[in-house]
């Protein structure tokens, strides 16, 4: 699997998929022949790009709400802009949590966030993630108590 599985796994994650990466990561990290901060660096790359394809999706998908098969209706889509109207691209301070991220990273597309300011905050929200839960198993599981 290593460095490439894990991007992959990461990128899909991402996106509007239901994939999970952090159970690579913790594999790869507990097996002990990959470098951590590759491993890191490699995670949030690839779960950063993911969103960055729904950022993009989200910034033409306005032009088929009209189509029958689009899958909110203008109430949603109002409720959604009013809702990231409020709070911002603080929002995406949360779009490594599962369920509500990927969407969020969706609508700040359809608000038109300044790519540099999404890239900025998603990157930092998912790096802490995946930080945070390889300093867990690496304290956790491979320091022998």
């Amino acid at each position: 699997m290593g460095y490439l599985g894990l991007f992959v796994a990461a990128f899909g994650a991402a996106t509007l998929l239901p994939l999970q990466s952090e159970a690579v990561l913790v594999g790869l990290l507990l097996s002990g022949h990959y470098n951590v901060w590759w491993l890191l660096a490699v995670a949030t790359l690839g779960n950063v790009l993911g969103s960055l394809v729904n950022w993009w999706l989200g910034r033409w998908v306005e032009h088929f709400k009209q189509r029958r098969w689009f899958p909110v209706n203008e109430r949603q889509l109002q409720t959604a802009r009013r809702h990231y109207a409020r709070w911002g691209h603080w929002t995406l301070l949360l779009s490594w949590v599962p369920i509500i991220g990927d969407p969020l990273t969706l609508v700040a597309g359809v608000m038109r966030e300044p790519l540099w300011r999404f890239l900025v905050v998603v990157t930092l929200a998912k790096g802490l993630r995946y930080g945070v839960l390889a300093a867990i198993t690496l304290q956790w599981v491979l320091i022998p108590r």
